[in-house]
């Protein structure tokens, strides 16, 4: 895919997929955003990694349209027991202020999403991928 920095078909971390496919969305963005990448190299993609890069991707531009004159854009991730979890957090409007879309690749992927303001302003939308699918990480 020669619009990301990196063939998602050849990588293996979560970590350096969502710099790769943000730091493109951001790089294309007027406003200054600031990207923080809060994932352990170790934790492998949660999905095929065409659409991990699909729900990165939604989830980015989400955030970022809801940051007209800039802001912060913090992308966490931790393989928790009850399935990896992906967090983008923007300091953009509430969510009551906000359309919430359900990405398609989130139902792709067999994922749930949870929506939920930000203490310091914004919201986060968490995507939970099934634990199987951490086991099959696992076993990989």
């Amino acid at each position: 895919m020669s619009h990301l920095w990196i063939d998602p078909n050849s990588c293996e971390s979560l970590a350096i997929l969502v710099e790769s496919v943000a730091s493109v969305l951001l790089t294309q963005n007027p406003a200054p955003i600031c990207l923080e990448v809060d994932i352990d190299s170790s934790i492998k993609l949660p999905a095929n990694p065409n659409q991990t890069v699909d729900l990165i991707r939604s989830m980015v531009i989400q955030a970022v349209a809801e940051m007209t004159e800039g802001g912060e854009l913090t992308i966490t991730a931790v393989d928790a027991p009850g399935g990896l979890e992906l967090e983008v957090a923007d300091t953009g409007r509430a969510v009551e202020l906000r359309e919430t879309r359900i990405p398609f690749a989130v139902a792709a992927v067999g994922a749930r999403i949870h929506w939920q303001n930000c203490p310091q302003g914004g919201a986060a939308a968490t995507v939970v991928f099934r634990p199987q699918q951490g086991a099959a990480r696992i076993a990989a």
